[in-house]
Parts: C-alpha cells; sequence; structure tokens
C-alpha cells in the first residue's frame, strides 16, 4: 500500500493538524480535537450551520468551514460516523444564541448520533434543528426517499441554509430553505475502481478492470448494476436518464449541475463527462446556470465521478450566489 502517511492508525489526527496549519487564519480548534470551527462561528443572534461525517471525502467536510458556510464540523474516523459527544461539541461551537441547524448525510451512525447528540444540546439550552439530506436517488425507490443517502447534494444544501444563516434568517428559515435545497436535488455516482481504508491495508470492495458500477455510494456501496466501462457520453446518458426521471425537469428550467471526483479522477476526465452533460441537458432545452466542476466530495482514490442536479429556484439561485469564503468554495467578494 504505497500511500502518503506517519501510521495508518493516525491518518485522521495527522490529517487534522495538517488542515489546521493550512488553514489557520480561518479555521481554529476546539476543546474537542475532533472539532474544528470557522473563526466566524458563535456570531451573537445568527443561527449557526453544522454539518460532520466521516473522514475520506475531502474536501467535505473540513474544507467548507467558513465565512458564511459551515460554522463548525465534527470530525469522524474513515467513513464512520462522528460521536454524539463531537458533534454535540460541535453544535456549542457554532451557537450564537440564535439556535443551530445540523446539515448532514442519512446514514445510520450519523441518524443516531445526531439525535443523541441533540438530545446533549438540549439539555445545555442550545436549540437544534436537523435536516437530512437524502439526494442519491440509486440508493432507494422514490417512494422510500427518506431511506436514501445522501452524497454531494449535501453541499448546495449547506450552501442555500448558511446563506439564510448571514442575512438574518430565523432557526425554523434556516432548516426550512436547507429542506427546500434538499428536495430540489438529485445525485447518482458512478464507481471506475476501489478504495483502500488505510487502517484496513486493503481495499473495501472490488470492480474489475473494464467493469463500471452504477449508482455506487461514496463507501463504496454497491450500486444497482456492473456494466462495462462505457464512454463518456454514455455514462452521461445514464446518469441523466436516471436523475430526470426522479427530478422532472422541462424546457426552460434552470439547474446547478456539480460534477465531483470521486478521488482519484483526473480533471481531464471530469471536464470530459461534464461537457457530456452540459451539452445534453442543451438538446433538452435545460440550462446550467451554476456549473460546478472538481473533487468537492470524494471516496478517499476512488475512479469515478457523482453528478448532482438542483433544480433552481428564485430562492435557490439567490443562496447559491451569496458571497462566501471557504478553503473549498468561495463565491464572490466579501467585504474585509
Amino acid at each position: 500500500m504505497n500511500r502518503i502517511l506517519n501510521h495508518p492508525d493516525r491518518m485522521v489526527e495527522d490529517m487534522l493538524i495538517g488542515f489546521l496549519a493550512a488553514h489557520n487564519g480561518s479555521v481554529v480548534a476546539t476543546g474537542n480535537p475532533r472539532v474544528l470551527k470557522s473563526i466566524y462561528a458563535g456570531a451573537p443572534g445568527r443561527v449557526g450551520i453544522v454539518s460532520g461525517g466521516g473522514s475520506g471525502h475531502e474536501p467535505a467536510f473540513l474544507g467548507y468551514l467558513g465565512r458564511h458556510l459551515l460554522d463548525a464540523v465534527a470530525v469522524g474516523e474513515v467513513f464512520s460516523s462522528p460521536s454524539a459527544k463531537s458533534f454535540a461539541d460541535a453544535f456549542a461551537a457554532a451557537d450564537g444564541g440564535a439556535g443551530v441547524v445540523c446539515l448532514y448525510g442519512n446514514y445510520a451512525g450519523d441518524n443516531m448520533n445526531v439525535k443523541m447528540a441533540m438530545r446533549l444540546a438540549e439539555q445545555a439550552g442550545v436549540r437544534v434543528e436537523a435536516v437530512v439530506a437524502n439526494d442519491d436517488v440509486p440508493s432507494a425507490p422514490a417512494q422510500e426517499r427518506e431511506r436514501r443517502r445522501g452524497v454531494a447534494g449535501e453541499i448546495l444544501m449547506w450552501k442555500v441554509a448558511a446563506a439564510h444563516a448571514a442575512q438574518g434568517g430565523s432557526l425554523e428559515q434556516v432548516a426550512d430553505a436547507a429542506r427546500q435545497a434538499i428536495a430540489h436535488t438529485r445525485s447518482m455516482g458512478i464507481g471506475l475502481s476501489a478504495c483502500t481504508i488505510p487502517a484496513a491495508g486493503k481495499a473495501n470492495f472490488h470492480i474489475s478492470d473494464g467493469q463500471m458500477e452504477v449508482g455506487i455510494g461514496h463507501h463504496g456501496e454497491p450500486g444497482v448494476q456492473v456494466l462495462p466501462t462505457a464512454s463518456a457520453r454514455q455514462m452521461a446518458e445514464l446518469m441523466l436518464e436516471t436523475l430526470l426521471a426522479d427530478l422532472p425537469l422541462q424546457q426552460g428550467d434552470r439547474v446547478a449541475l456539480l460534477l465531483s471526483g470521486m478521488g482519484a479522477t483526473p480533471l481531464m476526465e471530469q471536464y470530459i463527462l461534464y461537457g457530456e452533460l452540459s451539452a445534453q441537458l442543451q438538446v433538452r432545452g435545460i440550462q446550467v446556470d451554476r456549473p460546478l466542476v472538481g473533487n468537492y466530495f470524494t471516496a478517499l482514490e476512488m475512479m469515478g465521478a457523482s453528478v448532482t442536479l438542483m433544480k433552481l429556484t428564485p430562492e435557490l439561485a439567490a443562496g447559491l450566489d451569496h458571497p462566501c469564503q471557504s478553503p473549498a468554495w468561495t463565491v464572490g467578494a466579501l467585504p474585509c
């Protein structure tokens, strides 16, 4: 296993040391080593925005700590949920007296630990609303959407909710903005190779050379089918057929299109796939107003890509356009 590491059991701790050193002007440690916060966290009267999850998806979640984005993040082991205490400590770090909205992905460990953390926060006098991302279309049928995983669509949800918080929205208004964002968002991924959890020292699943797994999860959860590796054009057709069947769009609709590499996919290949997606949406009369291409939500060194579509309303578009600044995503310019 050729990796850049000191010890496979200390990957998260060593990553956090490096992250804080690289971004010490905007991100700071807390009393809990598994909770980091933005220097803007806890602003009096502003609703705090918290997320968290397993490591290995960088720049999610840490990279979105910043001004008008995430205020605090709970950090788990590789592909493992943060503890309930870490979520509770993140709520405390983000609270400025107006309450906290916790935005996270739909996984069993996260669901359990967030619920326990909310009880701890209530005892400490911190009001918390939770909104669960469930944008991964292949992970469950439409009639069971509450079972779907949360993947890269979380990022757009964070952005919209944080914009409402920055503009003085109440706890209920910010949580509702997050719900509207994820309700208008659908995602799916295609995996081309497996990834290795460093502590395990071997791949946690298998994809044969010349094959692709359609609908794969960001932890290697099985997809809906395994097919021969297709061309970029065919991948785009397959992904859009799936997404548009679940998020009906009409000619003239506007969308945000987020294409994220899985970690080992060259940017060249990401742009090839994006070009096909954009062209096929244009043929359908659907306008891409907010294009995003890059490694936004990864899965260690997996090859492949995930595609996220958000159907834009004026409110959602305004939320995406609101200025923000973080290590992974900056929009517009903010006054000093």
